[in-house]
């Protein structure tokens, strides 16, 4: 019997032990050596700048002026000690673009044989952006590769927009319909009759989730649930002497995130939420009630919130030593 269960283990490390030479070589992934070769652009190419570029054409005379007001045209300028970002730096070297354009108006810059960026998959269009971000600016950016949004064909141009204004990036009032889009399950959760202000625009997205990576779950913001949540709810965050139980780091025991028919954001209504873990004023907690008198029922079988106000968590002992949530 020892015999049986031995050889098998014996097995795994004879071929573990041959097979050290492969696992320690470096085996990058191929996908991604394919994306950095398509966002190259001609090799037969060379770099003019952006004033040759511009001169030869004045159509993009508007995208230009954004530009130069925008985080990214600062950076032209030498006095910044910043890299170097101009049209070149996403659209690849255009000395064949404007090679035969001259004075003849009817000749027209040859934009193929720029970088086709609407063509480029998802992966190599975040390559462009990430081959300078990566390495300053965004640190969350870590997460970026093997977060939901790169893994579902998510690039950065699909939320940020470098032409259309000098902030490079969807205003906080149009961020819900731009994610509503590809998350429209969300759409249907902020409709309910308890919600967060998202739809008022007295919230964004991005005041709970980060679209580029995090270490949680749903993209959230800090490090637990809890603390994204008491960034605004900060009275909440304790610590308190009489904590509730399992439920203190993870609100989502209770609440749910973006909407709900239960006020406030519970995930069922009172009593029948709480009575899921607890069950209610029973024996030596009820009153005792004579047949037709109802005067205490009521009481009992409410809200519980009525009287246990501090839920959360509170600093009060009862009579018992105990804490029972009630503000006094």
């Amino acid at each position: 019997m020892i015999a049986r269960l031995l050889l098998p283990a014996c097995l795994l490390g004879i071929v573990g032990c041959s097979d050290l030479h492969h696992l320690r070589n470096d085996n990058p992934l191929l996908p991604v050596r394919e994306y950095e070769q398509m966002i190259v652009g001609r090799l037969d190419a060379d770099y003019v700048g952006d004033e040759n570029c511009l001169g030869k054409c004045h159509s993009h005379q508007p995208i230009h002026d954004d530009f130069r007001r925008s985080v990214h045209g600062e950076q032209i300028a030498s006095d910044t000690g910043l890299p170097l970002v101009n049209c070149e730096s996403c659209h690849g070297p255009g000395s064949l673009t404007i090679k035969n354009v001259g004075s003849n108006k009817k000749d027209k810059c040859k934009f193929d044989t720029l970088l086709q960026l609407d063509q480029l998959p998802a992966q190599a269009q975040s390559l462009i952006c990430l081959k300078c971000h990566s390495a300053s600016s965004t640190p969350v950016l870590t997460y970026w590769n093997a977060g939901p949004h790169a893994n579902n064909d998510v690039s950065c141009f699909d939320c940020h927009a470098l032409h259309l204004g000098p902030q490079q990036k969807v205003g906080r009032k149009e961020m819900d319909a731009m994610c509503f889009t590809c998350h429209p399950e969300v759409r249907a959760e902020f409709a309910q009759f308890s919600h967060h202000p998202v739809p008022e625009h007295r919230m964004a997205c991005i005041d709970c989730h980060e679209p580029h990576g995090s270490a949680q779950d749903h993209l959230l913001r800090g490090l637990t649930r809890k603390d994204t949540c008491t960034r605004c709810h900060m009275e909440y965050q304790g610590p308190f002497v009489f904590e509730h139980a399992d439920l203190n780091e993870n609100c989502g025991n209770c609440h749910v995130s973006h909407g709900s028919p239960n006020r406030p954001l519970l995930k069922s209504s009172q009593p029948f939420l709480c009575m899921q873990c607890h069950s209610g004023h029973l024996g030596e907690y009820m009153p005792t009630l004579e047949e037709g008198n109802t005067a205490m029922k009521g009481a009992f079988y409410t809200r519980c919130t009525d009287c246990h106000s501090s839920i959360h968590g509170t600093d009060v002992p009862s009579s018992r030593g105990r804490g029972t949530f009630i503000a006094r």
